[in-house]
């Protein structure tokens, strides 16, 4: 999904709109506005305890350390690491993609209203 006509405004609106749970192996894309399913998948591998981070426009999902990559609109998997030899349990996920960018992207859209507020 390197494509960046994956990273369009409609993309971007789409991904506004779902939010995502992980529980007992699976994951869910649920409509945010009415709770609606809009998709469902189930780990191959794996069962129990599910981490989910969302990093742009990738879904990483990692089902007691086996660990999974998938498209947030569609729920299609695109890749699958067991990342033997680590071990099982919980994951910890982190991206520059995910969570930290938005925070920093707000932070900038912070620090630019103030700068401008400043010059005027």
């Amino acid at each position: 999904m390197d494509n960046p006509a994956m990273r369009t405004a409609s993309f971007q609106k789409a991904l506004a709109q779902l939010i995502f749970a992980g529980f007992n192996s699976r994951v869910v894309a649920l409509d945010r506005e009415t709770g609606e399913t809009i998709w469902q998948w189930k780990s191959p591998t794996g069962t129990g305890y599910v981490t989910v981070l969302l990093d742009g426009d990738r879904l990483i999902v990692s089902v007691v350390g086996y660990t999974y990559c998938l498209d947030p609109l569609t729920g299609n998997q695109l890749w699958f690491n067991s990342l033997a030899g680590c071990g099982v349990g919980v994951a910890s996920l982190a991206s520059v993609n995910g969570v930290a960018t938005g925070l920093l992207g707000a932070a900038n859209a912070n620090a630019q209203a103030a700068a401008a507020s400043a010059a005027h």
